[in-house]
């Protein structure tokens, strides 16, 4: 390798001359001169080379040194342990590794709560970090935990108002659950809460995330349909009086008192119900002038015979029906709710209507049909509220009135929209 080296160098020296001198042989004075500045070059090369080869040689003999010291550190690390810590009376340990940079769990068992450090590390010393914990006898604490309302239907009357929903309801719980200590890895600064916790800025306090705060009610994803209860690392949902929480936990439903038997209505009474509770009505035939009427049913009235000529009873109407009906607060205008049809037709029209001005602010009444009437909710409505109305169907031939037939309708609006 080497030689090939020289040569070269030889040949560009060479090659400079005669283009120095142009086509001309040298003479042999001027080859010797150039053969003894080529011999100085190469000195001068093979020196720095050796030079360089030395201290290449110094540089690796000293990287496979430092390699052999550090393989040998980390097989000592590897295989340094600490002494089995020492059994904890009414506990568990977890961990069977006792190297350097490994960890035990000490954990008590039910009725002893656990005093000094729950984590022990193997330091590179080979002992243990912290002290020795302990397992004290838990001594149970009596806390005074406000009573939220209760959610049985058995409470419930028709005369009982619901309050209205909150963001977020206080919990029971004293304040001391709601901030804790943090729990921060020895030989670290990495500090760590329980879930539902927040760590603080110096690292030593975990504060409880009111996750009732950070969704609430108003805002299109909230965590409860009602009331949402802050706890100690978590949160809970709350229903109104009359609803009960469903399989989630989050939303509520409406508990149905009149099919469960859960009400107080007497046997004159019919019970419905609603939207957070029931209502106990008694239907009466209502007096009308010189017409007699009969209950024939608990929602109807029937009109008795009228006496040949009698035109004021023959103009009164034929029956008279009731119907209740249950709606949440706010739904969405204009709603059907019902629908009016005459079994039997003996003139040419029917017509339909809704009798007197304060029926006519919330209802409208629509013809569905040649015997069909359609009544219809047209605004929305914030409950608690009760909304009446009159709903008239006449049978009619060439403009003479064969027969009326009134519908009394009765809308209890409920305060919440569910």
């Amino acid at each position: 390798m080497y030689f090939q080296f020289y040569v070269v160098i030889i040949g560009m020296c060479l090659h400079n001359l005669l283009n120095a001198r142009g086509q001309d042989c040298p003479s042999n004075q001027e080859l010797q001169t150039s053969l003894h500045q080529l011999d100085k070059l190469l000195s001068a090369h093979e020196v720095s080379y050796l030079q360089k080869l030395r201290t290449f040689r110094r540089h690796l003999s000293a990287l496979q040194n430092s390699s052999t010291i550090t393989a040998r550190q980390d097989t000592e690390t590897h295989t340094a342990s600490c002494p089995m810590p020492e059994s904890l009376a009414n506990s568990r340990r977890l961990g069977r590794v006792f190297g350097v940079g490994h960890e035990v769990h000490f954990v008590c068992k039910a009725g002893y709560e656990l005093m000094g450090p729950q984590t022990r590390v193997c330091l590179p010393s080979r002992k243990w970090s912290g002290n020795q914990p302990t397992c004290r006898v838990l001594t149970p604490l009596i806390h005074t935990h406000a009573i939220l309302p209760t959610l049985s239907p058995l409470s419930k009357s028709s005369s009982t108002s619901s309050s209205p929903p909150t963001a977020s309801s206080p919990s029971s719980a004293p304040l001391s659950d709601f901030i804790r200590p943090s729990r921060c890895t020895p030989y670290s600064s990495y500090c760590s809460c329980d879930a539902g916790f927040t760590v603080s800025r110096d690292r030593k306090i975990c504060t409880d995330i009111d996750e009732c705060q950070l969704f609430p009610l108003t805002q299109p994803v909230r965590l409860c349909m009602h009331a949402c209860v802050n706890t100690p690392g978590s949160y809970s949902c709350a229903c109104p009086r009359g609803y009960y929480l469903t399989k989630g936990n989050r939303s509520c439903k409406d508990v149905n008192e009149c099919e469960s038997g859960h009400h107080n209505c007497t046997r004159d009474q019919e019970c419905v119900n609603t939207y957070g509770g029931f209502q106990c009505v008694q239907v009466e035939c209502p007096p009308i002038q010189n017409a007699k009427y009969i209950k024939t049913s608990s929602m109807r009235c029937e009109r008795s015979p009228c006496v040949v000529g009698d035109i004021s009873c023959s103009q009164a109407p034929n029956s008279i029906s009731f119907h209740f009906l249950s709606v949440t607060s706010n739904l969405p205008a204009p709603l059907v709710l019902f629908q009016v049809s005459a079994a039997r037709v003996l003139g040419d029209t029917v017509r339909f209507g809704i009798l007197g001005s304060s029926g006519r602010r919330h209802f409208s009444m629509q013809r569905s049909g040649r015997q069909t009437g359609t009544l219809l909710l047209v605004d929305s409505v914030q409950g608690p509220a009760t909304l009446e109305a009159e709903v008239e169907m006449s049978d009619v031939e060439r403009e003479a009135l064969l027969g009326r037939y009134l519908t009394k309708v009765t809308v209890f609006v409920s305060p919440y929209g569910f």
